[in-house]
């Protein structure tokens, strides 16, 4: 039974464990050595680049820490806010004690969604202006960005026409 108790007592922490943002410490873009640099002179700038990237976001992990704050915020109120609508539909049912848990449990994982979604948004949100710092570091130092390939596009056709109507679909008098 205890067993049983510790899972059930382990659900809400493993929900708000997945709402945290990092701090981010290493680019997602593609930086290359750009043409007549050294690997050393690419290294150096490099290390400078990911330095500076870092120091154009000097309140980062404030807004991590915030971002984590507020989804704990949201699923808390998911789960009281699920818990109040529980107990008044178990009401209904005669049975308040069961609505509530049941309520309860459905506003956590509504709010744990909520909140895991808007943590995921500012970590990416975080990640993009670390990428854009150290984008243009690198290319100002001459290094090069390598671009994800452009989609193709096919274009439309010029004129469609649609199939005529089968033989006897319109009906004719003559």
């Amino acid at each position: 039974m205890l067993k049983k108790m510790t899972g059930v007592a382990l659900v809400p922490m493993l929900a708000l464990g997945a709402c945290t943002a990092a701090v981010p410490t290493q680019p997602t873009v593609v930086a290359m050595p750009g043409k007549g640099k050294s690997w050393n002179q690419f290294q150096a700038d490099d290390a400078y680049c990911k330095r500076y990237a870092a120091s154009q976001m000097p309140n980062a992990g404030q807004v991590a820490q915030a971002s984590q704050n507020n989804s704990t915020m949201t699923a808390a109120a998911g789960t009281l806010i699920g818990a109040g609508v529980g107990a008044a539909l178990g009401s209904l049912a005669g049975n308040v004690g069961a609505g509530a848990a049941v309520g309860a449990g459905a506003g956590l994982l509504g709010g744990a969604s909520v909140a895991g979604n808007n943590t995921q948004a500012t970590a990416d949100s975080l990640q993009g202006r670390y990428d854009v710092a150290y984008a243009q570091c690198m290319v100002g130092h001459g290094e090069s960005i390598q671009q994800p390939a452009a989609p193709v596009y096919a274009a439309p056709p010029a004129y469609y026409a649609a199939p005529p109507p089968p033989p006897g679909y319109y009906y004719s008098p003559y």
